[in-house]
């Protein structure tokens, strides 16, 4: 029989919890032959990144993964040897109590948001005892230094990247994706591309992004500004999403999960990271940058932190663009080196296998 897992997330806003979490569950089951239950509380966000989900089935096997509807009305039936508890969400109290009623007890996992600040090396594995049962609650952190989980990254990842890349054509267009919130400065980001002598195919994501498009440019789209088309695309799949990426010469991403399939898709990005109070966001970004530009030239460094700034604080990005497009090609270099380095350390998914193997 196969070890039993079980996965919850309760969505929040985005798609980041539950894009992680998708992505989580089937490695588990494709690649270390767990039996996996997803509990979600909202089917409805996960259906785009899954469209052949049913939300009207409280529960469903696609891709080797037990999809479940978490209800309120949450009933044990069997408990996992191991349980993730993504993102703090908070598992139902009942769960809990059987839990701690198991012999051996369960390996209890908080899996964390991804960061590059070096306080994770030192929470990363921590023990956080329950209060009042006989049970321990692991802080698993994804990261980007060995002292951390790792990063999500399924096997042949990076081949299938560069398969797809053998089979692109020369293109003297610049193809570029962007993904945002809507506090990104994407009217001024418009019209630097608008005064561009290279063409630019655009392709905007639904939602948040083509609003702020729309807002700007007015109609519908597709939209023709000089050498810039603008194009709607439907809301990707998650792989389908991966090869837009893969294709892609730019990439304006967000969140945790497109921000870290932009880096393994080894093209120049931009992130958006989401805002938190007291612009704390503002210290995980920089923590991020400084990680990703440190073995780079000081005017490289300075065009990588500029773009990011610009783009996440509205503050000059007309000549951040600009720089950043000048060095394009060294970014893109850097990137593909980045995501080579990162890939030599084991992925998420295996990190968390070994830790929970002498446990379970």
């Amino acid at each position: 029989m196969k070890p039993h897992w079980d996965i919850f997330c309760r969505v929040i806003d985005n798609f980041g919890d539950i894009g992680v979490c998708w992505r989580l569950a089937r490695q588990l089951a494709a690649e270390h032959h767990l039996a996996i239950r997803l509990w979600v509380d909202d089917l409805n966000s996960l259906k785009p990144l899954c469209p052949m989900l049913d939300t009207e089935l409280p529960a469903q096997n696609i891709a080797g993964v037990e999809v479940c509807q978490w209800a309120a009305d949450f009933a044990v039936d069997r408990v996992a040897g191991v349980i993730i508890e993504a993102f703090a969400c908070e598992l139902p109290v009942a769960y809990i109590e059987a839990m701690a009623g198991m012999t051996p007890k369960p390996h209890w996992i908080n899996l964390e948001y991804l960061t590059a600040e070096s306080w994770a090396d030192g929470c990363h594995g921590m023990a956080s005892p329950h209060p009042s049962l006989p049970l321990v609650k692991h802080f698993f952190f994804p990261g980007f230094s060995a002292a951390t989980g790792g990063l999500l990254r399924e096997k042949g990842l990076l081949a299938a990247r560069a398969a797809t890349a053998a089979k692109k054509t020369a293109d003297e267009s610049l193809e570029i994706s962007l993904f945002c919130y809507d506090s990104a400065p994407v009217a001024e980001l418009i019209d630097l591309m608008a005064g561009s002598t290279q063409p630019i195919r655009c392709h905007v994501s639904p939602g948040k992004p083509l609003a702020a498009v729309t807002a700007h440019l007015g109609g519908s789209g597709p939209w023709q500004l000089g050498q810039l088309s603008i194009e709607p695309i439907p809301f990707l799949p998650l792989d389908e999403y991966d090869q837009l990426l893969w294709r892609c010469d730019i990439n304006f991403v967000r969140g945790e999960d497109s921000f870290l399939r932009a880096q393994w898709a080894g093209k120049p990005f931009v992130w958006q990271i989401y805002e938190q109070e007291d612009e704390a966001h503002l210290i995980k970004l920089e923590a991020f940058v400084e990680r990703y530009t440190e073995a780079l030239p000081p005017d490289l460094q300075s065009s990588l932190k500029t773009i990011f700034s610009a783009w996440n604080t509205g503050q000059g990005l007309a000549s951040a663009w600009a720089d950043f497009l000048a060095n394009q090609a060294e970014i893109e270099a850097h990137t593909q080196d980045w995501a080579a380095r990162l890939a030599k350390s084991p992925d998420l998914a295996t990190a968390l296998v070994n830790f929970c193997r002498p446990k379970v």
